[in-house]
């Protein structure tokens, strides 16, 4: 069938024709490649165009698509062990392997999602403060869990605002939105509501106003705060944890959170989630402690099997983030390049091996607030053109790009070749 046979028929039985919004396509003017194979750096769709693939998922595919030590882990877990919401030794292998070779995670819990992840992380600090008040920053994505929907505009402190239809403004009531990258704003935070914080819970490089790292700066003093008041800091390194570095970007920042929410790379792909942190945090927890968590299907074992090969891979060959960096490098130079030739309107932010290229005439992408300016029109003939021509990237200006250590020099030729030709 025909891409887009298949992605009307879908429409009837999906709403949108999709099981995630960004997949629609819907302000691209372009009909989504419906995906059915990838190998490598490549993906292949129905109708068997092959694509680079700067997606990698949305940032799992580290190893690229399909990576044989992944693959045959799941096939030998698969022989014996699907499902039995019963305790198996592949969590306690997995879970070992996390606490082990990744600092400030002492004890950690597995779950299916980052969504679950990081609501039960603000769960788990409240219950630990006995505290109410949840703060969040404008522009991060922490999941679809309700208190997390809540966007802002500019001023010093804004009330929240559901991001999201459906969402009770009683229960985003205790969710304060704070500036990203703004010192003075979270000082304000701090000295009003202090004693009331629960935690704080940030992307220490956010991926979904596009790539934003956080100022040294401004973490440090984020993290001196919450120490101050006895607020949690909370991390979440689903996007960043085992792919800007394996002990993930608190490593480069050198703060230690006092819990990290992981998902992504961790579960080789898989649907997968956990959060850790320090002992006497993660002793709160059920059935140690009062602070209830559960999950079916949480630790499955093909999932914890897939993760293991993952993070077993990554750790023992942490050459790959040298080789990642380089591609990175050399993808951010050549599409400024092209930008400069062509008078292009572009703000390349990376980190490692996140990137992301704003249409943005302001020349600086610090922020929500920043972000929020982009070209979304300029960016969609920028897809438009790259997609017809074998380079799979976000739909959306306010998304990451991948790279796994599949991919080649030459592949990042080739970006920066067709973006030329656009």
């Amino acid at each position: 069938m025909k891409n887009a046979d298949i992605f009307n028929e879908s429409k009837k039985y999906m709403p949108g024709g999709v099981n995630s919004p960004v997949r629609a396509y819907k302000d691209v003017d372009v009909t989504p490649p419906i995906i059915k194979k990838g190998k490598g750096a490549y993906l292949y769709d129905e109708e068997d165009k092959e694509y680079i693939d700067y997606v990698g998922a949305w940032g799992p595919a580290v190893l690229g698509h399909c990576d044989e030590d992944v693959v045959n882990s799941i096939k030998n877990t698969a022989e014996d062990a699907i499902s039995f919401g019963g305790t198996t030794n592949l969590e306690l292998q997995l879970a070992k392997h996390i606490c082990t070779t990744v600092d400030n995670i002492d004890m950690v819990r597995m779950v299916n999602s980052g969504t679950e992840a990081t609501m039960s992380a603000a769960r788990l600090a409240r219950g630990f403060t006995k505290r109410d008040k949840i703060v969040k920053f404008a522009g991060c994505y922490h999941g679809h869990f309700d208190a997390f929907l809540v966007s802002a505009g500019s001023g010093v402190l804004t009330e929240g605002i559901p991001g999201s239809e459906g969402v009770p403004q009683e229960i985003i009531k205790n969710t304060i939105v704070a500036n990203y990258n703004d010192i003075e704003n979270i000082k304000y935070i701090f000295d009003k509501f202090g004693e009331e914080i629960a935690g704080v819970i940030i992307e220490p490089v956010a991926g979904n106003m596009g790539v934003v790292p956080g100022d040294k700066a401004f973490l440090k003093e984020l993290d001196s705060l919450c120490k101050k008041h006895g607020s949690l800091l909370i991390f979440d390194e689903v996007m960043s944890g085992f792919r800007v570095a394996y002990k993930g970007a608190q490593s480069l920042y050198g703060i230690k959170p006092d819990i990290t929410t992981m998902a992504k790379i961790m579960g080789g792909g898989l649907p997968s989630g956990a959060y850790g942190g320090r002992r006497d945090i993660m002793e709160q927890l059920s059935p140690m402690g009062p602070v209830y968590q559960a999950g079916t299907m949480s630790g499955n074992p093909i999932v914890m099997a897939a993760g293991l090969a993952t993070l077993k891979k990554l750790h023992s060959n942490l050459s790959y983030y040298n080789h990642l960096e380089s591609l990175a490098i050399r993808l951010q130079q050549g599409v400024e390049e092209v930008a400069k030739e062509k008078g292009l309107p572009i703000v390349v932010n990376r980190f490692k091996s996140m990137m992301t290229i704003f249409f943005n005439k302001e020349g600086i992408v610090n922020n929500y607030e920043d972000a929020k300016k982009c070209d979304t029109s300029l960016y969609a003939k920028f897809f438009k053109h790259m997609i017809t021509n074998g380079i799979f990237m976000s739909p959306s200006q306010f998304e990451a790009m991948f790279l796994s250590v599949r991919h080649t020099e030459s592949d990042i030729d080739k970006f920066i070749d067709i973006m030329r030709n656009m």
